[in-house]
């Protein structure tokens, strides 16, 4: 079979004659399949040209014949200079150009380690997109490689911000993987952010181009976007273009996933029968920017966080010491990939050789059951409702096993205490350590407690734990992270046998610096520092630091922590002082180290109390942590969500959002209704409500007062939560600010 291969020059004065010598070679040929670029290059100072320009494989029934087309330029000019994955793509580069001394130099490097050790292991499987994907580690490897080569052949050039507008799936991590290893910049962000949200995040960043998850979200935004931003290419991750609203985007080249993988595949066999390359390249430096995150903005407009490889090479490198990850191990993954959190657990758990699975909500507790994963990283909103499912199970079944389950439970509580007791792992922020004698009296006594109730310990086991650990599924441990993790089901998940992991971090980041390690577990506690970290505790006012067990602001130093906000220098310096300590914002204390006693293995591990910025603080001159409120009021089952208010008010109040369902069943227990829910008037449910959230924090230093009830949820949707599930109480307070006046005079 013959090749023929057609290298095409084309000037500024002569364009028009060659483009009519390449339109006649098209006409006159059948193609299989056929695409052709067009892209404006800068011109001299006289004006501007067009090049036609394909890697594609143009195929007939006899001939192979490829058509790759130039600028005269690129004879008389030094070839364009690119970046790629050092170790990844190292054909690429020059000889004395590759270091590999083993160690990945950019985040896209872990894909060959993977798949030269795992091979035709299952790396993914998706199954709720269509089509189902499943993918192993060969097979992944290859498609990065070749949608990275489609972006280069489809116009994004190093150093470029290219905008990922989509939610978890395996071609969300494909593209990401592809961006990094040009050497270009992907800004990240979820489907379910407000248009104007993501146009102010893809022109703040400068990004050229768009990704997007599928059709409903690119019609959703094409409108606003093609009018108010400047779009080089935009490619559809899944569906089809046909769905597209193709009035509105006439003009702007739109690809889908597989085109891309195409473009890459036939670009890939034009060079490897090309006699020289067309550009040369270098390798990505650690230092370099990986990724655009914008933080969620719970105050204020998002900042662009940028990360280099660096700074998540770092996670990839130390999160194995939190998560023994072993080849085989099944990950449940639900939350969003673009979330720092599921980022970097995904960026070091894949190179252990794991298995990750794909779910959403509406799928999630199911899959729980089919996979039965060995790990699940989430944030604490998860394990919240998990806990509150199995609560309803409890309180549903009759009247015998709820007296079992709830009694076996409560001396399970007090069975893991005294065990912690013993171990040395129960957390105090006393500076000062018990005497020789208390100590051993009070080891002496705990371990006489836990080995009387280790029996009816074990009998919980047997009788109830075992059927909740295997409907939960998770055999190995639950990771949590992006939020405060309420104690009280840190404790109930302890008591069952299901390891939970707390840990601590900010996007900024990248985002892990805290966490707990399976052999010093410590509840109420966010863990050690990670290696390379160090944390320090100072005072809000003097900035003056501040010995163990004292509560100030939170400060972090490590590899780990950002390059800056992007074009934001000044909020730079404020966050990152010279010396690399970043203020964290978040309020906490650092455990003392103790030689004896109840907390001597608790020593240097980080305690947080809440964030700096949502502390109230009331007309007396009293600070408050809404936090400790809401986790303890959030424990009643008939509180949907909570914010705690009163910022320069007398007193506490509360906008609460309520159970309704649960509400109507206390309602008519108490004979409060009958069968008509009309009849519970808001009087009633404001009533209910007010005694519950008296009965749940009367342990708290403050209490809450006048109580706000609204019926609308609040949604990531109805803007009141961020799409990482965290409430906005800016906006809460500015949407009710009438009602909340009202409550306080």
């Amino acid at each position: 079979m013959a090749t023929l291969t057609i290298h095409c020059n084309f000037s500024t004065n002569n364009f028009d004659q060659h483009r009519k010598v390449f339109d006649f070679f098209l006409a006159n040929r059948r193609f299989n399949r056929v695409n052709i670029f067009q892209r404006r290059c800068g011109g001299g100072e006289g004006g501007r040209r067009t090049c036609l320009r394909s890697h594609h494989l143009l195929s007939t029934s006899k001939t192979n014949s490829r058509i790759y087309c130039t600028s005269n330029a690129s004879s008389t000019e030094e070839k364009q200079v690119r970046k790629c994955s050092p170790i990844l793509e190292s054909g690429l580069l020059s000889s004395n150009n590759i270091l590999d001394n083993g160690e990945c130099k950019a985040v896209p490097d872990m894909w060959k380690y993977a798949a030269e050790k795992y091979g035709d292991q299952i790396a993914l499987v998706d199954p709720y997109h269509v089509p189902p994907s499943k993918l192993t580690y060969k097979q992944l490897k290859q498609e990065i490689l070749e949608f990275c080569e489609g972006l280069r052949v489809v116009g994004l050039k190093t150093d470029e911000k290219i905008a990922l507008f989509a939610d978890n799936s395996c071609r969300w991590l494909v593209a990401d993987q592809g961006i990094m290893a040009t050497g270009a910049i992907d800004v990240v962000r979820g489907t379910r952010s407000s248009v104007e949200e993501l146009l102010q995040i893809y022109t703040h960043s400068d990004s050229v181009a768009l990704v997007v998850d599928n059709p409903e979200l690119l019609n959703r935004i094409s409108e606003t976007f093609i009018s108010r931003a400047a779009i080089r290419f935009i490619i559809l991750l899944w569906g089809e273009k046909s769905s597209l609203n193709s009035g509105v985007l006439e003009g702007v080249s739109v690809f889908n996933y597989k085109e891309i993988i195409d473009i890459g595949q036939d670009s890939h066999r034009l060079n490897s029968h090309s006699e020289g390359r067309h550009h040369t390249y270098e390798a990505i430096n650690s230092d370099d920017v990986a990724t655009l995150m914008y933080t969620s903005g719970t105050t204020g407009n998002p900042k662009g966080v940028m990360l280099t490889h660096r700074n998540l090479l770092h996670q990839m490198n130390t999160l194995g010491d939190i998560v023994p990850a072993e080849s085989g191990d099944r990950f449940l993954s639900m939350l969003p990939s673009w979330h720092a959190y599921e980022r970097a657990a995904e960026y070091f758990t894949f190179p252990c050789g794991i298995q990750q699975i794909y779910t959403n909500i509406k799928n999630f507790k199911e899959d729980l059951r089919h996979y039965q994963p060995h790990y699940i990283i989430s944030v604490p909103l998860i394990y919240e409702t998990l806990y509150s499912g199995i609560q309803k199970q409890i309180s549903t079944s009759s009247t015998a096993r709820r007296f079992i389950a709830l009694t076996l439970l409560k001396i399970s509580f007090v069975y893991m205490e005294m065990k912690r007791i013993c171990e040395g792992k129960f957390l105090t922020s006393n500076t000062k350590p018990d005497s020789i004698l208390i100590s051993m009296m009070d080891c002496l006594w705990a371990r006489i407690i836990a080995t009387l109730l280790w029996p009816l310990h074990v009998l919980g086991q047997k009788l109830v734990y075992q059927k909740i650990q295997s409907a939960i599924g998770i055999s190995k441990a639950g990771i949590s992270g992006g939020g405060s993790l309420p104690l009280h089901v840190d404790k109930f998940f302890e008591a069952i046998g299901l390891k939970l992991q707390n840990g601590y971090g900010l996007t900024e980041t990248s985002p892990v610096v805290a966490a707990r390690r399976t052999s010093c577990n410590v509840l109420g506690t966010t863990g050690h520092p990670l290696k390379h970290t160090d944390f320090k505790i100072v005072d809000s006012e003097s900035a003056e630091d501040l010995p163990a067990g004292s509560k100030g602001i939170i400060k972090v130093r490590g590899p780990q922590v950002m390059k800056g906000y992007y074009k934001n220098p000044s909020a730079t310096k404020e966050a990152v002082d010279e010396f690399g300590w970043m203020n964290t914002g978040d309020i906490g204390w650092i455990a003392p180290t103790h030689s004896r006693g109840r907390s001597r293995n608790c020593g240097g591990m980080i305690v947080l109390e809440g964030r700096a910025k949502d502390t109230i603080v009331l007309s007396t001159g009293e600070n408050v942590e809404p936090s400790v409120l809401e986790e303890a009021a959030m424990r009643s089952k008939l509180i949907q969500q909570i914010v705690v208010i009163g910022q320069d008010q007398r007193r506490l109040g509360a906008v609460i959002v309520p159970n309704k369902e649960e509400l109507v069943a206390v309602a008519k227990k108490l004979s409060l209704l009958n069968d008509d829910v009309a009849e519970l008037s808001q009087e009633k449910i404001t009533s209910l409500l007010d005694k519950e959230v008296r009965n749940w924090t009367s342990e708290c230093s403050f209490q809450i007062g006048p109580i706000l009830v609204v019926e609308e949820p609040f949604t990531i949707d109805g803007g009141l939560m961020t799409p990482t599930m965290k409430i906005r109480r800016d906006r809460v307070l500015a949407r009710y600010s009438d009602q909340i006046a009202s409550l306080f005079k």
